[in-house]
């Protein structure tokens, strides 16, 4: 089971290597977040369970530092505030979480990374929904079906599997990759 486990991961990660319209992708968010980021902008992440981890673990890298001593960027995962996340669960559904937090934080030219194994949960689309209203951009990292998110983001990182721990593994290889891009491009000299 367990060198099953890794041959299956490094299955996965082999394809998304073979996959240079998935790579061009992974290039293309590093180049939008360092626009972004240079024009003052935000990235905001949300996902749920595991890939709400995946969500706080990335918006860290970012806002803390990756492999550089650097200067903060403006990233945030959108369930970090409990409080928040309870209330309006409460006062209204759980499926509105995300959307009314983009409302709040999300402004014209900052970036939405949505992060469901699925591309298929309500709250997640329905953030999407808002922050396309806003103004934002989408990045959605999916599962190889893509789900409801493929159409609805503008830059769509799939992973090619449909296995949700796969999925997840090759989640953080792809934001860990983002992340050292980014501060790569806009840091070192």
């Amino acid at each position: 089971m367990i060198k099953n486990a890794i041959r299956e991961s490094i299955a996965v990660k082999s394809q998304i290597l073979d996959n240079e319209a998935l790579l061009i992708s992974i290039a293309e968010v590093i180049k939008e977040m360092i626009e972004t980021f240079r024009a003052d902008g935000k990235v905001l992440f949300c996902g749920n369970g595991g890939s709400a981890a995946d969500a706080q673990h990335l918006a860290a890298e970012l806002s803390g530092r990756f492999y550089i001593d650097r200067e903060p960027l403006f990233a945030e995962a959108l369930h970090v505030n409990s409080s928040f996340v309870t209330a309006v669960a409460n006062d209204y559904d759980y499926e509105a979480v995300y959307a009314r937090m983009v409302k709040a934080m999300g402004r014209k030219g900052d970036i939405l990374v949505a992060i469901s194994t699925s591309g298929n949960s309500t709250n997640i689309i329905n953030a999407v929904k808002t922050a396309k209203e806003q103004g934002m951009k989408i990045v959605a990292m999916t599962g190889e079906s893509g789900g409801k998110l493929k159409d609805m983001a503008d830059i769509l990182l799939n992973v090619p599997s449909a296995d949700t721990p796969r999925i997840q593994e090759s989640h953080i290889l792809l934001g860990h990759i983002i992340c050292e891009g980014v501060e790569k491009g806009m840091f070192q000299k």
